[in-house]
């Protein structure tokens, strides 16, 4: 056997995607946020779209099939895996805390909103307009380029695999699009015109499938949140805020 799915999830609402969200509407420059980026806890909004995930998972099968499970070392990610599965009764194998999930780092920019980077940037912010956010780095962070590679590196690991037939990916907004990006073969302009129509939301699930190793991956659904529309306790959220910002702006 082989891996022929792929299913990624988005963390739930983060306190930092709260903070950005705020930070951003009040103009300020800095986001304010407690936790360096890897031990970030999912929000109480967060934890309830985490468990509204589970169930969706169950209805949809989940584990009908032979699974894998990879997640991000950080912590909203765990936190979110861990209440869907629970919500939903689930028991999937052991997970691979991967490195190469993590969210894509920023470097100087981190905890800045897109005012501040102006403000106290403003010669990195023309390095981003002239170089665009596919190759820009920031000092000490990385390039959208930077973390195709680290997930090109994993999806050779992803092909190895012999027992599980779905793979289920938990990590950021960031890791889901250069996921799909990598699957999909999306050069600079096509990423670049996806991510300008196209947002991971928070407890979303987007899928891949494919028939068999080496065939092409194929984008069965992206960003579903209709588990979140329909539960009473939950919402969908969309942070316009710069922490785990995807746009292609």
């Amino acid at each position: 056997m082989a891996v022929t799915e792929i299913w990624l999830v988005r963390h739930g609402e983060s306190t930092a995607n709260v903070a950005a969200a705020q930070a951003d509407a009040a103009g300020a420059d800095v986001i304010e946020v407690e936790h360096r980026d890897a031990d970030v806890p999912l929000s109480p909004l967060g934890e309830r779209q985490s468990r509204a995930l589970g169930p969706e998972l169950a209805a949809r099968g989940v584990d009908d099939v032979p699974v894998a499970l990879w997640v991000s070392p950080y912590r909203r990610a765990q936190q979110t895996i861990d209440l869907a599965l629970d919500a939903g009764g689930l028991a999937l194998p052991s997970r691979r805390v991967d490195e190469r999930l993590r969210d894509r780092e920023l470097g100087v920019l981190d905890l800045l909103t897109l005012a501040g980077v102006r403000n106290r940037y403003p010669d990195e912010e023309r390095r981003r307009r002239w170089l665009g956010k596919y190759y820009h780095r920031p000092a000490g962070g990385e390039s959208w380029a930077d973390v195709l590679l680290r997930l090109r590196s994993l999806m050779v690991d992803v092909d190895r695999l012999d027992e599980p037939e779905r793979l289920v990916i938990a990590a950021h907004d960031a890791v889901v699009m250069l996921a799909v990006a990598v699957c999909l073969d999306l050069d600079e302009p096509a990423l670049t015109e996806f991510a300008e129509s196209h947002t991971v939301q928070n407890a979303s699930l987007t899928r891949l499938r494919r028939d068999a190793v080496g065939a092409p991956w194929a984008l069965e659904e992206f960003s579903a949140v209709e588990h979140l529309v329909d539960d009473s306790e939950a919402e969908v959220t969309e942070h316009s805020g710069r922490k785990d910002d995807v746009r292609a702006v």
